[in-house]
């Protein structure tokens, strides 16, 4: 009989792994570690966790699956003793401007049944007093805190008529299927000017008329411009639309905080409803940490029982190092790092035991003194009788391990194997690159480059920064650093950043991951390639494109061919014209120096530096390889590649850009150890090249190798923002306030 103790994989070949097979011991915190691209995800989340997930999704019935997202079955012989998983990865959370800290922690719902047992003059239930339903909300703003106006200068050129594109949104422009409902219902001269429109005409197209537009066969009632753009455009959540088109939409609307409610979201009954004199907007606006404080004072034996239970939840995100949010801060503003410690948040809460919690890089984004508070959150998940998974770089989350796996013993084709199974204690001891590493610290610089000169940030005040002024030196590796929450990113990210739009910036944000999407495409070196097979064949270039004249007519050039089997798990088989190749036939027996274009996109980068010679596929080659991502292959779809990877492919693309100024949002993040020092060296270089290099960044190795230091603190919110520390890195330790001095 098998032991229900561990969780049984037995052959998994997902992405680059390599067939391996693995014990996982239940009701234990495991951290999986290893270089970045060496298979960690690939083992825990494209594996475990999407089996876990489609097993438990299939114990629902056909209806429900059809609402669930889909998980194929990985590429996996079988998995034994699964349990039903809870997966909080680093994707940021959405939700749109109704979705706040309080609204997805369950917080806000205790926070308004306080207000609805102890607050006066009564106002009625606890949904009374959520901006979210119809009983609470502002009559004005709907419960969104802002009103929004089509702005008609913004829209209309007045001096244009219907035919010549006077309507100046993209999706009205002239021919369009919005824009034929004006010309065709008949009220208008389509070439006269908007301008000299009589009122009578210019209400018809703004507000409406009493007509029907017949389309040919259809018909539909006339809706004038205002009507239509409000309730296609304003009634939908902005922050729910896609980037574009979001950006389209403030293009022709102005925003400006609800006159009625000035911001707080809920209608007049709800806000003068009060507790110790305040309302219920007002306390979500409090840190977490001010909010505690306030619950304290209670005597009413109601009001101590729901305060102890709020103070309770309120409590779990100053421990995760998240006392500086309040509740009603939008979950579209958070970082990743803090999106991911929210989610736990939730979890924490709950009574549940004989889970599978499955955790991507929850260190990232947080300073090395809330790394402690992390790690007592992750054991009290265990000694609840859950299993933890963790996929971690950090040397303390992996010291608390109770098992450690390590994937390797390198990245990409050369991974995906495991090269060691045991504790933190022998794994230290071991001979791989994460062993190696553990023992190593690179060393406070000594000897720091002497700046050339210096750009002045003065007096800002935004957010949490307390009018600060500081000189950040040129031609020299300045860090940022600071407890999460100190104002880092808001320094440099908001205003430094928009008195120098022309720095190149390295964030945070995940490429762009879809099956069509490539190294080569991403890092623009495809359009390179395929003009140098177009010259040497003398055909047109979008022959070798699989998004274009030369796709393969079978899959579209997607390589597999998809059938979708409703609620059931669709199917992706390889096609069978292009054998996954992706091109037409007849483009295959085109070559460039023995190879076609299918065979390039299957090199990797290492290959393809002795295969190339055009100069600028060379220079995007170099720097590819210079961070590290010489195993991925030019075709490789950008959907398997990690966060870390991502991070660099990013870097690669910008390193050989002529720019002066770099900023980079915490590069380390998804990096192992063995990675740190190649991304100094790439640093390193770009600085010696006389360019000034910025980074916010907690990583206690890349802080010490920095010219300067610009310290914030000392803690989050508003008891952060100011600046502590500026200097050389070995004069940190002498900062009384610092809490980066503690650990430096």
């Amino acid at each position: 009989m098998t032991d229900r103790q561990f969780i049984e994989v037995h052959g998994a070949r997902e992405n680059n792994l390599k067939d391996i097979s693995l014990n996982i011991p239940k009701q234990k915190l495991t951290v999986f570690t290893g270089v970045s691209g060496s298979g960690k995800s690939s083992l825990v989340f494209d594996t475990i966790a999407a089996e876990a997930q489609r097993q438990l999704n299939e114990t629902f019935t056909a209806f429900v699956q059809g609402f669930l997202p889909h998980y194929g079955q990985p590429d996996v012989d079988r998995i034994e003793h699964l349990n039903a998983p809870i997966i909080i990865d680093q994707k940021r959370v959405g939700g749109g401007s109704r979705s706040t800290v309080g609204t997805y922690t369950d917080i806000a719902v205790l926070l308004r049944l306080l207000f609805s047992r102890v607050g006066q003059p009564y106002a009625g239930p606890a949904y009374a007093f959520s901006f979210n339903t119809p009983q609470g909300m502002c009559p004005e703003c709907e419960g969104i805190g802002k009103t929004v106006q089509l702005d008609l200068d913004k829209l209309l050129d007045r001096s244009a008529s219907l035919n010549g594109g006077a309507i100046l949104h993209p999706e009205f422009k002239v021919g369009k299927w919005m824009w034929k409902m004006y010309p065709l219902s008949g009220l208008f001269d389509n070439d006269k000017p908007i301008k000299d429109y009589s009122d009578e005409e210019l209400h018809a197209l703004l507000y409406g008329a009493d007509v029907k537009v017949s389309f040919g066969e259809f018909g539909s009632k006339y809706e004038g411009l205002v009507e239509r753009f409000t309730r296609m455009y304003i009634k939908k959540d902005a922050a729910a639309m896609s980037d574009r088109n979001r950006a389209v939409f403030e293009q022709f609307t102005t925003s400006q905080t609800c006159p009625l409610c000035h911001g707080a979201r809920l209608n007049r009954a709800a806000l003068d409803c009060r507790i110790a004199g305040r309302n219920i907007a007002e306390l979500s606006d409090l840190e977490a940490t001010e909010l505690i404080a306030f619950l304290e004072g209670f005597t009413d034996p109601i009001a101590v029982r729901l305060a102890a239970r709020l103070t309770e939840r309120v409590q779990h995100l100053v421990e995760i190092g998240l006392g500086y949010l309040s509740l009603g801060r939008e979950t579209s503003t958070l970082s990743g790092g803090e999106s991911q410690r929210v989610k736990m948040i939730r979890h924490l809460g709950n009574s549940l035991t004989e889970m599978l919690y499955i955790l991507d890089e929850p260190t990232v984004g947080l300073h090395a003194r809330d790394v402690a508070r992390l790690n007592s959150l992750l054991k009290k998940l265990r000694d609840k009788g859950n299993t933890v998974l963790v996929v971690e770089h950090d040397p303390d989350v992996i010291a608390i391990a109770d098992h450690v796996v390590d994937i390797g013993p390198k990245a990409g084709t050369h991974g995906g194997e495991v090269v060691f199974e045991g504790s933190y204690e022998d794994l230290k001891r071991a001979d791989t690159l994460t062993g190696q590493f553990l023992k190593q610290h690179l060393p406070i610089k000594q000897k720091v480059r002497q700046p050339t000169g210096q750009m002045t940030i003065q007096n800002a005040a935004l957010h949490n920064l307390k009018n600060v002024t500081v000189n950040i030196p040129t031609g020299v590796l300045t860090v940022v650093t600071g407890v999460a929450g100190s104002g880092k990113s808001t320094l440099v990210n908001d205003v430094f950043l928009e008195q120098h739009p022309d720095a190149i910036v390295i964030d945070q944000s995940r490429v762009t991951a879809n099956s069509r999407s490539a190294p080569a495409t991403y890092t623009g070196i495809m359009d390179d390639i395929r003009q140098a097979f177009a010259r040497a064949n003398k055909v047109s270039a979008s022959l070798f494109s699989f998004n274009s004249a030369g796709s393969c007519p079978n899959c579209n050039g997607l390589g597999v061919v998809y059938t979708d089997l409703a609620f059931m798990e669709g199917i992706a088989a390889t096609c069978e014209i292009c054998e996954g190749k992706r091109f037409k036939s007849e483009v295959l027996a085109y070559h460039l120096r023995g190879k076609t274009i299918s065979d390039v996109l299957d090199m990797t980068v290492e290959e393809t530096l002795t295969f190339f010679t055009e100069k600028k596929i060379k220079a995007v080659l170099h720097a590819m390889s210079d961070v590290g991502l010489g195993y991925l292959r030019l075709g490789q779809p950008l959907s398997t590649v990690s966060g870390g990877e991502g991070q660099r492919l990013k870097l690669a693309t910008e390193l050989h850009k002529q720019g002066s100024v770099y900023v980079m949002d915490e590069p380390t993040t998804g990096l192992h150890r063995s990675d740190i020092g190649l991304l100094m060296g790439i640093i390193d270089r770009l600085v010696d090249a006389k360019n000034t290099v910025i980074l916010i960044e907690h990583h206690l190795d890349v802080i010490r190798q920095a010219d300067w230091i610009i310290d914030l603190g000392p803690e989050g919110g508003s008891a952060g923002g100011e600046v502590l520390f500026e200097g050389p890195p070995q004069a940190l330790k002498d900062s009384k306030r610092s809490i980066t001095a503690r650990f430096i």
